[in-house]
């Protein structure tokens, strides 16, 4: 069976044809960095990694991309309320998002670029786009020409008459200048004190849009196989970045559009105003990494997810039951026939768009089957290599000898039918966190 992909551009469920034979070329939209990552951006990074994480599960190698905003009017304005010049002020929050997906289990990416490392190549692209006459320029700023874009804000499922009609009535400082109010830009002249590079055009910065093409198109080639990002950027920035990058190169930008869902905290959308704004910097101070990416990761991509303090909490037992089988003892050989059945049923749910709420449930069900003596070590590697997907990686725990000890001594009392030993033993080892568990097969030890 083959991985099929919901492609926003078709609105569909496509089977995945890469370019490639056995690569996929993927670039995912990164954080503009001004501040900690939030859970919606948090969403967004765990879902793409997942999705990567499942290609090479199927044997694909992936080059994965994704970037750096270094650039930007909120940078500007928090490096300047902060003392800092932008650069530093960025270093500081690309080592605190690296801090926090580490603890959420995130892969490094291939390569995360960073727009001032590509500045030549933003200028060379931008006067590409001029001297074909898709842009023009105007008082040192210069503009895309939407109208003479071919099917624009497809994407977005929108078409140029309507953006014009929601255009018609709009007002801001570039109106004068632009020949068209649906215009973007994609070269902002400098203001005083602003950071800016020399251009054709005079000293400025780039747009936002024109920072993700480039760096695609640079990294990746001028067709790649995958862009992702959050549902918010549908419409303007991956809207733009396809007009921009088909005018410049004549060639499809990207052969599948793939969008996450939002993040509602207790029903209500995410917002500063309404005070449930949370950075996961702050929220890795009282949850557990390993419990965010869970829940996060388990919720299938394109839906919405809500996050409650229940839902955490559930994550955090249900991913302790899965720890608890995974650390069981290994015993005699489990029937291949249903193990094979596991990982037939766990690839056709991760197949249809990576759909990993049914994936868990078949997680789920064969945790049950592990847990009425059904595991051996093949069992146990394939269980590894599916909780892998989700990034849920477990650790062998290893017994201090002390404890060791005292399981063996408990064993001898229980042979020589001394319960009360044996039982003042299991309650000594209770109250350092270990649980034990009598089998036909042998003690078995858990810890809460």
């Amino acid at each position: 069976m083959t991985i099929k992909i919901y492609d926003t551009m078709t609105r569909s469920l496509r089977e995945f044809v890469p370019i490639t034979e056995n690569t996929v070329n993927m670039y995912v939209c990164g954080p503009t960095v001004y501040n900690y990552i939030h859970i919606g951006n948090a969403r967004s990074v765990v879902a793409f990694d997942t999705i990567r994480r499942y290609f090479e599960y199927r044997g694909y190698k992936v080059n994965y991309i994704s970037n750096f905003t270094d650039v930007d009017d909120k940078i500007i304005k928090g490096a300047a309320e902060a003392g800092m010049d932008t650069k530093a002020f960025s270093d500081k929050f690309i080592a605190a998002f690296m801090e926090d997906v580490k603890e959420l289990g995130v892969e490094p990416a291939t390569k995360n670029p960073r727009v001032i490392e590509y500045m030549d190549e933003i200028i060379a692209f931008v006067k590409d786009l001029v001297d074909k006459g898709f842009a023009y320029e105007a008082n040192g700023d210069v503009y895309f020409r939407v109208a003479k874009s071919k099917n624009y804000a497809k994407l977005a499922n929108k078409t140029l008459e309507d953006l014009e009609v929601g255009a018609s009535g709009r007002v801001d400082g570039e109106g004068d200048i632009k020949e068209n109010p649906l215009d973007f830009a994609l070269w902002k002249s400098a203001k005083p004190g602003e950071v800016s590079w020399q251009s054709p055009w005079g000293q400025g910065r780039p747009g936002w849009h024109i920072e993700c093409s480039v760096m695609a198109t640079s990294i990746l080639g001028d067709t790649i196989d995958i862009h992702g990002g959050g549902a918010d950027l549908e419409f303007p920035h991956h809207t733009n970045e396809i007009a921009q990058s088909e005018a410049k190169t004549g060639k499809t930008f990207a052969n599948y559009w793939m969008h996450n869902g939002f993040v509602n905290v207790d029903n209500e959308k995410m917002s500063k105003s309404l005070g449930n704004f949370v950075t996961v910097h702050d929220m890795l101070k009282t949850v557990d990494g390993q419990v965010l990416r869970f829940f996060l990761a388990t919720q299938q991509y394109r839906k919405p997810v809500n996050f409650t303090e229940k839902a955490v909490h559930d994550a955090s037992v249900n991913l302790k039951y899965l720890k608890n089988t995974f650390t069981l003892p290994v015993g005699e050989a489990a029937d291949a026939a249903e193990l094979a059945k596991f990982k037939a049923d766990f690839e056709t749910a991760m197949d249809d768009d990576f759909n990993t709420a049914n994936g868990i449930t078949v997680i789920f069900d064969m945790a049950k089957w592990i847990n009425s003596g059904n595991y051996d070590q093949t069992v146990k590697d394939t269980f590894a290599k599916m909780l892998a997907v989700f990034g849920i990686v477990f650790e062998e725990e290893v017994l201090d000898a002390d404890i060791e000890a005292l399981i063996a001594k408990r064993q001898e009392a229980r042979a020589n039918r001394d319960f009360a030993t044996a039982d003042a033993i299991r309650d000594q080892l209770a109250a350092q966190g270990i649980k034990l568990l009598d089998t036909k097969d042998g003690v078995r030890w858990t810890r809460d």
